[in-house]
């Protein structure tokens, strides 16, 4: 009988975001993926310390949400899409711009209200787009990407132009009632765009144990037949896995897949967030066992993909792309007062 009952566990299908064996499933990154990996995730991270620091110098202005702890979801996602695919995002959008591929100049820039900035310097932190690398826009209201979103997977099943859109959101937007109609939308007319669901825990404020009914989010499409999975946020190789899935199903025709990341942010909800709502032990824990930078850099070293020296040298370059797109926003020049007229929707 055990022999019996082992082969027939055996032979149960894997879980969603699983191998036969049970294991998350992870991608095979070869040494320069997993090298590009690396360096654009840490890109994100030294990009937002740099644009902490400026804030705190008062350069920066308004709400500013920063991406720490998060990198891998966008940087796994990316790898997983084509040129031309489209992506659009909430507030914290910073990261997801760069690895779009715009200028940290540019990113930069508009942060710091400079005329060289994504939108003149006049749309700040929360509101760049760049139809040139086919992303979307960063949105400040809550849920109001899923919509848009939906309607770019609209307008791709539309034109039949094989492009899937991937919708980011956070946990605290997955309560809103326009994901819901959205969510309705696409699974009627199999609509090709993968629901990204950032869940760093805590929404605004709020642990998703204490805001949510049903805590599996990726389960919240069930009612309009859209499959789900939740994924390690952290490992940039599940993200890249289950990515590869998604958004290979969205793209097939068969309609829209949602990812739930289970992800972490290290800061709080924005920079005027203290974060009281957790304990800095909670943080430390994650940082040390989970970041998705250092065990990206710590794999490499140990399967010798890469040297210590090599990594360090990834690191100096980084820093000053940064270090230059930091001096060039706090040098280049506010918009002239006359652009408070133009650019408006009348």
């Amino acid at each position: 009988m055990p022999v019996a009952a082992k082969s027939v566990e055996a032979e149960k299908p894997a879980r969603p975001g699983q191998d036969q064996a049970g294991e998350p499933a992870v991608a095979a990154l070869s040494r320069e993926a997993e090298i590009r990996a690396y360096r654009e995730m840490l890109l994100i991270r030294r990009f937002e310390e740099k644009a902490g620091q400026l804030y705190g110098m008062g350069l920066i202005g308004g709400f500013c949400h920063l991406y720490i702890g998060q990198e891998a979801v966008v940087i796994g996602m990316k790898m997983a899409i084509e040129d031309g695919d489209q992506v659009i995002s909430a507030y914290r959008d910073h990261g997801h711009m760069l690895a779009c591929g715009m200028d940290p100049k540019g990113v930069m820039a508009e942060l710091t209200g400079r005329r060289s900035g994504y939108s003149k310097g006049k749309g700040g932190s929360m509101h760049m787009f760049s139809t040139e690398k086919n992303f979307y826009g960063g949105h400040g209201i809550v849920g109001a990407q899923v919509s848009l979103g939906t309607g770019i997977a609209y307008a791709n099943r539309y034109r039949d132009n094989g492009r899937v859109c991937l919708t980011y959101f956070g946990d605290g937007a997955a309560n809103q009632g326009q994901v819901y109609e959205s969510f309705n939308m696409a699974g009627l007319w199999k609509l090709p765009v993968v629901y990204v669901i950032e869940n760093n825990k805590y929404a605004m404020g709020t642990s998703v144990d204490r805001s949510s009914a049903q805590t599996d989010l990726s389960k919240r499409g069930l009612s309009f037949n859209i499959p789900g999975e939740q994924v390690d946020g952290m490992d940039v190789r599940a993200v890249k896995a289950a990515g590869d899935k998604a958004v290979a199903y969205a793209r097939a025709g068969k309609g829209p897949y949602i990812l739930e990341m289970q992800t972490y942010r290290y800061r709080g909800h924005s920079m005027s967030d203290p974060a009281k709502y957790r304990s800095r032990d909670e943080v430390l824990r994650v940082r040390s066992e989970q970041d998705p930078i250092d065990m990206v850099r710590a794999r490499l070293v140990a399967e010798k993909r890469a040297s210590e020296d090599e990594l360090k040298k990834i690191d100096a370059e980084v820093k000053n792309i940064i270090n230059e797109a930091a001096e060039f926003a706090s040098n280049d020049t506010e918009p002239d007062p006359a652009e408070l007229y133009t650019d408006v929707l009348r």
